[in-house]
């Protein structure tokens, strides 16, 4: 058994790698790629002969058509790779060549190559655009309509992978994800990245910035729950999804000011004390276009796991630095 990861090199991709090499039985391979040859993941190095790194521009369709196919074939394919909301809200034409071209261009690859591979897209709570005040979203009571570039363009490939799904070209299965928050590692360039940053930063012992109110409403997730349920996406029953390939992962609404006192309550004042407030229009407006506020009993109903509290994920986070 093989399994393919795009977008391997962020933190998702390879928590995702680690995750898999450690649940899977010892014949199964893993090949991860990006546009930079993704690391071998440091928690998985006892796993790294069943690993391969393989840079790829998924944009050049020859190099995806040299990283899929007839010799290599796969039996689940998680597509990670995108331009964030931000990114993709800056530069429009780089945002469509990377979120949506080339995720068609894969999706065609592998059902010429492989009919019928499980694919795992990797979707956003931004398909949705804002809802009415106190509304619970579910999937079916409120359409999808983005009020983001990034989010049209999940919407788009969910729609495509719906059809192919229907159609026997491939079995997909769209999984929309909270904010992954804490995420370890770098910035990004996501319009929610401050959702980590506010956490990580202070830890660090470096300065963050909060660019939108602290009355402002997410819908998170922590990276242990978002990895677990990703894991298991691949195992739910195709017949299981009924009509719609689409899910709502679960996750947890809280405030800014929620987030701020659990960073206290872990971290300490000093570290609240590091996270400055610094209004951004551009980020507030992606970011109050998201609603907070959703049902995910159907993902339940699939099997997929309940999100862990607030203070124990950044207690989970915080035990890096202890």
């Amino acid at each position: 058994m093989s399994i393919l990861i795009t977008g391997a090199g962020g933190y998702v991709g390879q928590e995702l790698a680690a995750a898999l090499l450690a649940s899977t039985p010892s014949s199964t391979t893993v090949t991860i790629t990006d546009v930079v040859e993704p690391a071998t993941p440091e928690s998985a190095t006892h796993h790294a002969s069943r690993l391969t790194s393989v840079r790829a521009d998924l944009t050049n369709p020859k190099e995806v058509e040299e990283l899929i196919s007839a010799s290599r074939p796969y039996e689940t394919v998680y597509l990670l790779h995108g331009i964030m909301s931000g990114g993709s809200e800056a530069n429009f034409e780089l945002g469509i060549r990377v979120n949506l071209d080339a995720t068609r261009h894969i999706l065609d690859r592998l059902r010429a190559i492989t009919p019928g591979v499980k694919v795992v897209f990797t979707s956003s709570l931004a398909v949705y655009g804002p809802a009415p005040p106190g509304f619970i979203i579910d999937e079916t009571n409120f359409p999808p309509v983005p009020s983001s570039s990034y989010g049209s363009q999940k919407l788009i490939v969910e729609t495509l992978l719906n059809d192919y799904s229907r159609r026997g070209f491939l079995d997909g299965r769209c999984v929309r994800l909270p904010t992954v928050t804490v995420r370890a590692g770098n910035p990004t360039q996501a319009a929610s990245s401050f959702a980590s940053d506010i956490i990580r930063e202070p830890f660090h012992g470096k300065k963050a910035i909060l660019p939108v109110a602290k009355e402002t409403e997410m819908w998170i997730c922590s990276p242990h729950t978002v990895i677990k349920n990703l894991v298991h996406a691949r195992d739910v029953p195709k017949e299981a999804f009924g009509e719609s390939r689409s899910v709502n992962l679960p996750g947890l609404k809280v405030s800014i000011q929620e987030m701020l006192d659990a960073l206290e309550v872990v971290g300490g004042k000093e570290r609240r004390a590091l996270v400055e407030e610094k209004y951004d229009a551009a980020t507030d407006k992606i970011v109050q276009s998201w609603t907070p506020q959703f049902s995910t009993e159907r993902a339940f109903k699939l099997g997929f796991a309940a999100d862990i509290p607030l203070v124990d994920n950044i207690r989970q986070f915080a035990s890096g630095f202890v």
